[in-house]
């Protein structure tokens, strides 16, 4: 029983320590946006609203269900993730967030942002962690390796 326990302590502390890629230096992205996110999973989906904004030196990311109530919220500033509020931690939502911003940068910085990265038309990825298709600039599907689909449009006044 020990040996299952100190198994799953090991488990939990490298999931703790491991992070999703960030870039190399904050991408120029077109802000504020509103984005209407879909996650897709084992036949289940969630809507969820974003709002990615300035402010001072970082960027807040603002995830909200669609009834308004705060699922996360983060703050990128100097290439670091800051807690931003008092929801408790919630690795997925910065995992997507991170994924969000590859998905976000502009081409012509993926080079110097994602050295390993690659774009080939309307398919960009991130080898071992990201794969993103384009339908147009704003509106595309993200899939993780281990984790849920999601689907991103801008958000429109229509209802999902």
């Amino acid at each position: 029983m020990l040996r299952y326990l100190l198994i799953g302590a090991i488990v939990l502390l490298s999931a703790c320590t491991s992070h999703a890629p960030l870039p190399e230096q904050t991408p120029n992205l077109p802000l504020p946006q509103q984005l209407h996110i879909q996650r897709l999973l084992d036949g289940q989906r969630q809507d969820w609203v974003l709002v990615i904004a300035r402010e001072g030196p970082g960027i807040r990311w603002s995830m909200m269900d669609l009834l308004g109530i705060p699922q996360a919220r983060q703050k990128l500033i100097d290439g670091q993730w800051q807690a931003d509020g008092l929801l408790p931690p919630n690795p997925e939502a910065r995992e997507l967030f991170a994924a969000l911003l590859f998905a976000l940068t502009p081409k012509d910085e993926l080079p110097g942002n994602y050295p390993d990265a690659w774009q080939h038309g309307a398919q960009r990825s991130l080898p071992s962690q990201w794969e993103v298709r384009y339908s147009q600039p704003l509106s595309f599907e993200l899939n993780l390796p281990k984790g849920p689909k999601y689907l991103v449009t801008p958000l429109t006044g229509e209802t999902p």
